[in-house]
């Protein structure tokens, strides 16, 4: 049988605790609005027009960034039948955990068009444009967040606190653009997503980036081969990168694609090539459940693995 059953498994004891430090408190928003946040958005962005951003009905996250901005969140609902008793298979998709990279955002609000219009889609889709807004808005835009943080490297992953650090300090040389934070979770954006895993429980993790040019995957094999022009190369795993903590340490497919250009706009024709691809490798190793697998039961940020099994 062709593709991913994925599993829960069960018990606290397989993983041991992942970061002594709790996860960041998550941030009241100041006085903003949706309306606010598209017109930021569609300010920096070329290729988003304000119309774009409105008629995507957002809605804010219960958090914002450091500097308070909002982090915009839509949920499309699968419009296809389903089985009866059955779970739509859940994904999460985002974009702009990086700030400086522009297109990783602008691409999700050409997905969401075609989600909007797409009457026979069987996924629960959970769409956040832009992780990381202050280091989109900031100017020049940067790959941090306000506090100079990576957030792509401030994720739980096993072992993070006797990795982490040593790893910046001895193979990035303190690379500013690469700091991981003093802890895991440490900034809102960060432990907000992770909450936000926890709470969604997806099945697969979509995560854009650019400027590589390939597609890259962590987690429960098979990778699709590619995505439009995106061709499937492994990057590698670093401490506290979303594809360690969600593709290896809880045992999520999550799938990378980097643009070829972080301020330039794959063609319309791309663009449509790589959802397509996306939707075909969803719907031959992605299946609907009975029930939603007991993944995140637990009262603290010690978090357990999920294994794959082919069907």
């Amino acid at each position: 049988m062709k593709g991913l059953l994925l599993a829960a498994v069960a018990g606290a004891c397989l993983v041991p605790r992942l970061a002594a430090a709790a996860p960041a408190a998550l941030l009241p928003l100041p006085l903003a609005t949706v309306e606010q946040a598209c017109e930021a958005l569609s300010q920096r962005l070329g290729s988003v027009a304000l119309s774009d951003c409105l008629g995507a009905d957002f809605r804010m996250a219960d958090s914002g960034s450091v500097e308070g901005r909002p982090i915009l969140v839509r949920d499309f609902p699968p419009t296809a039948a389903l089985a009866e008793g059955a779970r739509a298979p859940r994904i999460l998709l985002f974009g702009g955990i990086h700030g400086d990279e522009y297109s990783a955002v602008s691409i999700l609000f050409r997905w969401i068009e075609l989600l909007k219009h797409d009457r026979f889609q069987r996924y629960d889709w959970r769409v956040i444009p832009s992780l990381n807004p202050d280091g989109l808005l900031n100017r020049p835009a940067t790959r941090m967040n306000a506090n100079g943080v990576d957030l792509n490297r401030n994720f739980p992953s096993e072992h993070w606190e006797e990795r982490a650090l040593p790893y910046w300090r001895e193979k990035t040389f303190r690379d500013p653009r690469r700091y991981p934070g003093k802890a895991a979770l440490s900034e809102p954006e960060s432990a907000w997503l992770a909450a936000e895993i926890r709470a969604f429980v997806p099945d697969v993790i979509v995560s854009v980036h650019a400027p590589l040019g390939v597609l890259d995957f962590d987690g429960p094999p098979p990778p699709p081969d590619r995505l439009g022009y995106l061709r499937l190369k492994h990057l590698g795993v670093y401490p506290g990168s979303l594809g360690n903590f969600a593709g290896v340490t809880l045992g999520i497919p999550v799938l990378t694609p980097e643009l070829p250009h972080a301020g330039i706009m794959p063609s319309g024709q791309q663009v449509q090539r790589m959802w397509a691809d996306l939707n075909e490798w969803l719907d031959g190793n992605v299946e609907a459940r009975e029930a939603p697998p007991a993944l995140l039961g637990l009262d603290d940020w010690s978090w357990q693995p999920r294994t794959a099994q082919a069907r």
